[in-house]
């Protein structure tokens, strides 16, 4: 900003100094012209005076000599009588050099005409006059002045011109500084202030001193500024409240431009397809996108410029998801192609939960149906004319009560699970000692358990192990848990019960050394109905009902419930609960 207004100031001072010398120039040749022409006018006058006075006195007067003298003295000039020759006859003020002034003078002497001349060598004016007296020409007068008085005047004169042209300049230079100073300052400000709102900073202001234009100015880049700042904040608000909306969606959202090219990938994108920014962004979409389902339609909604929903299924690395997929054009003003937008929903939950739905419906039915054929098969052939057979109508009402029995086991354990799904189900917390509740579920279960020659343990880190929950409902977890272990142990098998105290949780473990669970099956073996061995289960008797409901009340407690098994070596079941 300074080269600014140095460039201005050097211009203005290069004008006026320019103004100033060819002013100074124009004054000196005017007043050096005006004088030296004074000086001639007065060197004419007072030649034509002593001529006239000599004319009148005559050369011959015997008093000319002190006279001529007396003149000199009084006009303070040299005067010098020449007779018609050019020969010198008097010379009021004689000089060293003899006949000096007949040599200098000498090529200009003209009988009717005066003449002037200037002799640098001597410093000297000299200006002459012819005599001539009744018509007669008798000779010159000249007289003769010194050249250093119009030395000193022009001097004067210059010394004079150069202070006042100084002094002008001094007053003009000061001006000009500070009008320059009063007229760029707020330029330069305004400039700076343009500057700093071209980098992006907003919050720059310049100051509005004056009420002229420069004041207007910097009004108006205050007020542009303003409206910068206002407009950048609302949009970078909008833009932080878009990304925010993008980032916290729970669907994959992916932004391609009218080129191809990836713009934007949100969180729950990259997390379900194990990506990040550096894999996808400012690549063209078919070069990074591995799923060709995908890339065929964006295709298609480049190709028809239509939205168009799909339904994909995707194998990623560890699993297989289902997702409903948007992919919709992005159209500018004036009909502008920008990019498209795919949009993933993730529907894999929905599509489990609408096959454990049919799954449910089917084995519900399932299950039903086999004790319920068994019971209309058994009462048909009793009808039929069986009942006159005692040992085979007492063999047939047998078996129509162990139906009867399994149906009303597979009723009540349907009936117990939705009620411990329903959202006001209530546990009836308490104090419970958790080692003596083992216990009481051994007593429990303890016949079953010698009847399989199966061998039940305890053991614990602590005498007294207490936790927070209905005594009632964890007695049944730990029942349903036990025997299942015993249902799917062999005989002269072990079961044992280890409760771990711990800082925060009680974990208590139910590890057996039964069959054993494949490891593919463990991730669905709390699942209604599931069994990893059918036949054996209902030859058990079971539902297939029961480590759902373990679940669903281990998690009412708050705890969590996990598996270890291997295949032939037996299974672990561990409650965690906190304390």
């Amino acid at each position: 900003m300074n080269k600014f207004r140095f460039r201005l100031l050097f211009g203005f001072i290069t004008l006026i100094l320019i103004v100033l010398v060819g002013i100074g120039l124009l004054l000196g040749t005017m007043f050096k012209a005006f004088y030296l022409n004074s000086f001639n006018e007065r060197m004419e006058k007072e030649t034509n005076l002593v001529a006239i006075f000599l004319t009148n006195q005559g050369l011959q007067h015997p008093e000319l000599e002190d006279q001529v003298q007396l003149m000199s003295n009084s006009l303070n000039v040299r005067i010098t009588l020449l007779d018609e020759s050019g020969k010198k006859l008097f010379e009021s003020q004689e000089k060293n050099e003899e006949n000096s002034i007949d040599q200098i003078i000498q090529p200009y002497l003209i009988k009717d005409e005066n003449f002037n001349l200037t002799e640098d060598r001597y410093n000297e004016y000299f200006y002459g006059s012819p005599l001539v007296t009744d018509g007669e020409f008798e000779g010159y007068v000249i007289l003769t002045s010194p050249v250093e008085s119009v030395k000193r005047a022009y001097q004067q004169i210059w010394f004079l011109l150069v202070i006042s042209l100084g002094l002008a300049f001094t007053v003009i230079f000061m001006l000009g500084v500070k009008i320059t100073t009063q007229y760029t300052k707020p330029i330069e400000s305004a400039t700076q202030v343009a500057i700093e709102l071209a980098k992006g900073n907003y919050k720059a202001r310049t100051y509005e001193e004056n009420v002229d234009e420069t004041g207007m100015l910097s009004q108006s880049i205050n007020i542009l500024a303003r409206n910068l700042q206002t407009v950048t904040r609302d949009h970078e608000m909008e833009k932080d409240r878009l990304r925010t909306i993008i980032e916290s969606m729970g669907s994959g959202l992916l932004l391609i431009d009218g080129r191809g090219y990836i713009n934007l990938v949100n969180k729950a994108y990259k997390e379900v397809f194990g990506v990040s920014d550096s894999d996808y962004l400012k690549y063209l979409y078919h070069d990074v996108i591995e799923h060709r389902k995908i890339v065929a339609l964006v295709e298609e909604v480049f190709m028809t410029e239509q939205t168009v929903k799909k339904h994909l299924f995707i194998t990623l690395k560890y699993e297989r998801k289902h997702f409903e997929v948007y992919g919709a054009p992005i159209i500018g003003t004036n009909d502008e192609w920008k990019g498209i937008v795919l949009v993933f929903h993730d529907i894999s939950e929905l599509k489990k939960l609408e096959q454990m739905r049919k799954d449910f419906v089917a084995n519900v039915s399932h299950e039903l149906k086999t004790p319920v054929t068994s019971i209309k098969g058994f009462t048909e052939t009793l009808l039929d004319g069986a009942l006159e057979d005692r040992e085979t109508l007492e063999s047939f009402l047998s078996i129509i009560s162990k139906e009867s029995q399994r149906l009303q086991s597979l009723i009540e354990d349907l009936l117990e699970l939705s009620k411990v799904e329903q959202q006001g189900f209530i546990l009836n917390i308490q104090r419970v000692d958790i080692k003596e509740l083992i216990e009481d579920a051994f007593i429990m279960l303890k016949g079953k358990a010698e009847e399989k020659g199966i061998r039940l343990d305890i053991s614990y880190n602590h005498d007294q192990i207490y936790v927070p929950a209905d005594i009632y409902r964890l007695k049944q977890i730990f029942i349903n848990l036990i025997n299942n272990s015993i249902a799917y142990t062999d005989t002269t098998g072990k079961i044992k019960v280890d409760i771990r105290d711990k800082n925060t949780t009680v974990d208590v473990s139910v590890i057996d050394t039964g069959t054993g669970i494949h490891e593919k099956e463990l991730p669905r073996i709390f699942e209604r109905f599931y069994r990893v061995d059918k036949a054996r289960s209902r030859h058990s008797g079971g539902t297939g009902l029961g480590l759902a409901i373990v679940k669903h009340l281990v998690e009412a407690h708050h705890g969590e419930i996990k598996v270890k098994s291997k295949v032939g070596k037996g299974t672990t079941f561990i409650v965690s609960l906190k304390k």
